[in-house]
């Protein structure tokens, strides 16, 4: 009896499989194919019809859209969990969000919470379209999670509360398009698409989430930020390093200083259970810590900007293809060690199911983990928030590299070297070398009790700034991460400084001090090197991106507590007040230091409206400065400036004379580069054109070729990586993307092709120069100076004993990703709105060296480095090679101009603090008048 009622149980546990899987809908049954087969891939349309049957079918799933994409898709998340979890999903998300925020909450009430909340889980697939790994997972997720009845599924569904988010649907439908054209298998590629997959910006939507620019971020930060607040978040990705299958967690240093360090051991204990499971599965491969390139330092990826906010944020990079690839044979990856504890041996077929079951094993072993540890994992993210919450109301330090080096200067000032220390410290220039077990800890007080390098309190963004409207958008950058803002119901008075009604407040005693702290402060990112002496390591991604500086905004730092009366944003975006567009008998006079107000401009322009600029500074009792719009007052004028000043928060000067010299500005005719495949930064720029209302064509190399270039544009913008290096270099970083096959390319695309070319292509940009048209050029693509002629050497140079020049190297100057201080000449038109110092964006950018025939011949510095200490943000190795090196300059090249900026001025539409940069020059305004002065009271 007792075998037949085993049998009996078996079986009926048999037919619920089979009824369960009978409902649900296969992924052959809606696609055709499995998940996995050989040179298959789905769309995204297939996918999103694939994701309405299993919510259709499922008691399990839930569908919900999380907003509209750049082209106008439905982007999806499927909830999935039971159907009894589901039923009380707000409590749930509830308590998540509770917990996450931990305010008002004892520990014992969070414990209690912990104890009846579920584990959240965020999975998503997809974002970087070409890694289609990731997006097929997703769907295979979906149906295992939808289908299955055994016993881990089971605790899973009961314990856990996922979130499988497609993170990129345009990009997937192109993808997948692009692959499946072919109709031979064995031609099908993913490489060489015709354009970006993601609208504007390709790759770098995974560069986007600290900002959050684009829509598709937006909506998965509202998601991620605001609805849930999930413990975990997990974001797939490829390609593993070669002779790897996967790389994940942890990863190697450094790690960002502002980290609670539950995350990080968080992220030590998640990726345990998932390189075990793959171990205890046979699945080798799986490579961390410096087996890989991936770090937790940055900010600003979907993994990374999560894990500011007390999420343990993972990341795998995996290999796969529908299209069979091999393992190729790297030696030095066959050695186990503790990088790698398992190595892969060398295949010359590795199919795209495998890297499907190793992403499957890996989503198991995360969700097994967050319904073993649930209460765990949601008393954690209390004890992070709580940890940050109670840092921000007292006298906090970060440690951090700067600070520990201030402890062995503040020691060897008191007890200098001897010869001997001397000689070696001399060999070892790079600090590998410690005398710390000689240091006192009074020298440890000086720099952790001075109450002058303490953490702030919080911040405050004065409202009476040249540009709110842009300290705006870096408020609502941290709303939509979650951060909490107040902005002042009156005035006040802290620290003796006062602030008027209006001004934003943004205290750090909050869960997420960790992202706070990041967008105000500098990263202090260490010296790191191969080895003492050797070169250095590369950041994963930059070294400093203080989003405050990028943009250009002005706050002061509190460190002591204070209140001041205010509102909560609540999650609420902020708007720019509303203005005031104030006419005078002669018109209006509008401030070029507000981005904002550009669009004002354009949209004059546009409706024929005659705008001039001043020409210099005015002085008086109104004083103006240099490039100050001025608009006639007509009745156009003021019903265009009265909507501005509404929706932008313009406001304008009476102007109660006319100016005697004024340069007008017209709308110019601009054309943007751009080439097959789809650059990210000449993206990034048609994404900030379309916001600033600019009017623009996008041009292809074969464009530039055919000449006439100035009977169609006054304008020229050519992003990094336009230009080609002068003598052949590489300014791709060493990667050069292999040309396409013109007859092998669908017929609609190959106008795209081409590169510009020494010999073709930059006589045509001169011609159009000399013939009167305005050339913008930005990071590498400065090197059209040099093609041109023009008196302007490299600085960054160091000449050999046999009397010749070369590239200083990466022992002695490296400057990756971050931000610099420089001085720039107001006076000259394309920098007219800005101010005598900037924060710039710098990535082993040029920086020239005007030659003696330089101002003979025009050539005028329009940014400079003034210190050998321009470091703002992040790291600068022989940062004092910079000093008097130019950033930025200008040089008459016929009737036209060039503007050459080193910066990257345009760095991923976060670097607003120099935009006026580009919209200057977009207005051909190249020859400036002399000082005029208006009467007294204008």
């Amino acid at each position: 009896m007792h075998k037949l009622f085993t049998s009996l149980l078996a079986l009926g546990a048999c037919l619920g499989v089979f009824a369960q899987s009978s409902r649900i809908p296969s992924p052959k049954e809606h696609f055709g194919f499995n998940i996995g087969d050989n040179y298959q891939l789905a769309n995204y349309t297939q996918t999103e019809g694939y994701f309405k049957k299993l919510a259709a079918a499922s008691p399990r799933v839930k569908l919900q859209s999380i907003g509209r994409t750049e082209e106008g898709r439905e982007q999806y998340a499927l909830i999935v969990s039971s159907p009894e979890n589901l039923a009380r999903l707000s409590r749930y998300q509830s308590i998540s969000r509770q917990l996450a925020k931990a305010e008002g909450i004892t520990e014992q009430e969070a414990r209690t919470l912990a104890n009846e909340g579920k584990a959240v889980v965020w999975i998503d697939g997809g974002l970087h379209a070409n890694e289609v790994v990731g997006s097929h997972q997703l769907i295979e997720t979906a149906y295992e999670l939808a289908s299955r009845t055994d016993p881990e599924t089971n605790r899973i569904l009961d314990n856990v509360i996922i979130l499988l988010v497609h993170a990129n649907p345009d990009g997937q439908e192109l993808v997948a398009n692009w692959y499946m054209r072919n109709p031979d298998t064995l031609k099908r590629s993913v490489d060489q698409l015709p354009v970006l997959y993601q609208k504007y910006i390709g790759h770098d939507n995974n560069r986007d989430f600290y900002i959050m620019n684009m829509k598709e971020s937006r909506n998965m930060g509202k998601f991620m930020y605001q609805d849930w607040l999930p413990q975990i978040m997990y974001n797939h990705h490829q390609r593993g390093p070669e002779g790897s299958v996967l790389a994940g967690p942890p990863y190697r240093d450094p790690f960002n200083y502002f980290f609670d360090p539950l995350m990080i051991t968080g992220i030590d204990a998640l990726g345990a259970a998932m390189y075990n499971r793959l171990n205890a599965e046979d699945k080798p491969g799986f490579t961390r810590l410096n087996g890989s390139s991936f770090s937790t330092w940055y900010n600003g990826g979907l993994r990374t900007t999560a894990q500011y906010h007390n999420m343990i944020g993972l990341l795998t990079e995996i290999i796969g293809n529908p299209t069979p690839e091999k393992v190729p044979v790297v030696p030095q990856r066959l050695v186990p060690n503790g990088a790698t504890p398992n190595p892969v041996t060398p295949q010359d077929k590795w199919y795209f199911r495998q890297s499907i079951d190793y992403s499957l094993s890996l989503n198991y072993a995360v969700l097994d983990y967050a319904a073993r540890h649930r209460d765990e994992l949601l008393y954690n993210i209390y004890k992070m928030g709580r940890n940050a919450i109670d840092k921000g109301n007292k006298d906090t330090w970060t440690l951090s590299p700067s600070h520990a080096a201030a402890i062995t200067a503040a020691y060897q000032k008191d007890h200098p070297l001897t010869p001997e220390q001397a000689k070696n410290q001399a060999s070892d220039p790079y600090g590998w070398m410690t005398r710390g077990s000689n240091i006192d800890t009074k020298y440890y007080d000086a720099v952790y009790k001075d109450p002058n390098l303490r953490d702030p309190r919080g911040y405050i963004i004065p409202l009476d700034q040249p540009d709110f409207g842009t300290a705006v958008k870096f408020v609502n950058a941290l709303i939509r991460t979650g951060v909490d803002v107040q902005v002042a119901t009156e005035a006040f008075t802290v620290g003796g400084k006062s602030y008027p009604k209006g001004s934003f407040i943004v205290k750090t005693n909050q869960a997420f001090r960790p992202h706070i702290l990041d967008m105000f402060e500098p990263q202090d990112h260490p010296n790191d090197f191969q080895y003492p002496g050797g070169p250095p390591i590369r950041p994963y991604d930059a070294a400093g991106w203080t989003l405050a500086y990028q943009m250009g905004v002005r706050f002061d730092r509190v460190l002591d507590g204070f209140e001041v009366p205010h509102k909560m944003s609540e999650g609420l975006l902020q708007e720019a007040p509303k203005g005031k567009a104030i006419a005078g008998k002669a018109g209006y006079f509008i401030s070029p230091q507000a981005n904002n107000n550009f669009i004002a401009v354009n949209r004059l322009l546009k409706a024929g409206v005659p705008v001039f600029r001043l020409t210099a500074p005015v002085t008086g009792k109104s004083a103006l400065p240099a490039g100050t719009f001025y608009v006639p007052g007509n009745a156009k004028a003021a019903a265009i400036l009265s909507d501005a000043a509404s929706q932008l928060g313009l406001n304008t000067i009476a102007a109660n004379s006319r100016p005697r010299r004024l340069l007008p500005a017209s709308q110019a005719r601009i054309a943007l580069w751009d080439t097959y495949g789809g650059s990210m930064p000449s993206g990034w720029v048609r994404w900030i054109l379309e916001q600033y209302e600019f009017p623009f064509d996008v041009i292809y190399s074969k464009d530039i070729d055919a000449g006439g270039l100035k009977a169609k544009y006054d304008a020229i913008i050519f992003v990094t990586r336009a230009i080609p290096a002068p003598g052949g270099a590489n300014n791709n970083r060493g990667y050069t993307p292999k040309e396409p096959v013109e007859a092998e390319i669908p017929e609609q695309y190959r106008p795209l092709l081409g590169k510009i070319t020494v010999e073709k292509s930059v006589p045509q940009i001169k011609q159009f120069m000399e013939d009167g048209g305005a050339v913008l050029t930005i990071g590498s693509s400065t090197s059209l100076a040099y093609h041109l002629g023009l008196p302007v050497k490299n600085a960054l140079v160091e000449t050999g004993a046999d009397g010749k020049e070369t590239a200083l190297p990466g022992t002695k100057y490296f400057v990756p990703g971050s931000i610099l201080a420089v001085s720039v000449d107001t006076l000259q038109p394309v920098a007219w709105g800005m101010f005598s110092k900037a924060d710039i964006n710098f990535d082993n950018s040029p920086v020239f060296k005007l030659g003696a025939e330089a101002a003979e011949k025009g050539v005028k510095p329009l940014a400079w480095f003034s210190t050998d200490r321009p470091l703002r943000s992040g790291w600068a190795w022989g940062q004092s090679y910079l000093k008097d090196g130019v950033a930025a300059f200008s040089a008459p090249v016929g009737k036209g101009i060039l503007y050459a900026f080193g910066p990257e001025i345009t760095f991923r539409g976060q670097s607003l603090g120099t935009f006026k940069m580009l919209f200057n020059g977009l207005y051909g305004a190249s020859n400036p008048g002399p000082t005029i002065n208006l009467p007294a009271g204008n």
